[in-house]
């Protein structure tokens, strides 16, 4: 288990992220880390690591590009001094490109999105205690010639490359979701192929808890 007694994991993306998290501050029991991935993460490290004391911390917001995320960068991320980052951000960033394609002022084109989350790591890696760990945005689509599925690719192997080049973890999410989706149908998991179902999540929660060394087997 790469986590260690008493480290701060904090969480920072998008809707995916988010799934309805407390605001301002995501943090604390009874919903507050909201309904998706970063609860059932929360849930699992309570349940079979209760000894570690790991303190988990959401700070995804709904709609969020890798813009947005630069601009709160230093009140969200910075401030708090976790010693764990998770960032899973880039959906929307190609998303808008093809559901308000007339707004181009609302897309984030592959050079700025690698950029900026480029220099976000750069910036916040040396500050952390523990590590950053780097997921890639899904679509949940299984025929990789679409569109947005090629470019949501794309979109991924930037941030493979970002996460070899300053050794990062990588959860390889749409890896984990093509698994998946050998055996059911994209809306089964995800009624817009974006957004995920409980199911879907959980995708998400394992492989997040794999890259850190989770012992599924631990008594």
């Amino acid at each position: 288990m790469k986590l260690e007694k008493g480290q701060k994991l904090l969480f920072i993306g998008d809707s995916i992220t988010d799934c309805d998290r407390a605001k301002p501050e995501g943090e604390g029991n009874f919903g507050a880390l909201g309904t998706g991935y970063v609860s059932q993460v929360d849930a699992l490290l309570q349940s079979v690591y209760p000894e570690l004391g790991i303190r988990v911390v959401n700070k995804g917001i709904n709609g969020h590009t890798v813009r947005n995320l630069k601009a709160r960068w230093e009140t969200d991320v910075i401030k708090p001094s976790p010693d764990w980052l998770v960032i899973m951000i880039g959906i929307n960033d190609v998303w808008r490109q093809y559901d308000l394609p007339t707004q181009p002022e609302k897309h984030v084109q592959l050079k700025e999105y690698k950029e900026t989350l480029e220099e976000l790591v750069t910036v916040t890696k040396p500050k952390l205690n523990g590590g950053l760990v780097l997921m890639t945005p899904f679509y949940l689509e299984t025929n990789e010639a679409d569109a947005m599925r090629k470019t949501m690719d794309e979109y991924g192997r930037a941030v493979k490359e970002i996460a070899e080049k300053y050794n990062c973890q990588i959860v390889d999410t749409q890896a984990a979701f093509n698994e998946q989706l050998k055996e059911l149908y994209p809306a089964t998991l995800a009624w817009d192929r974006v957004h995920p179902s409980a199911a879907g999540h959980m995708t998400i929660t394992r492989a997040f808890l794999k890259t850190v060394g989770f012992d599924w087997n631990k008594a």
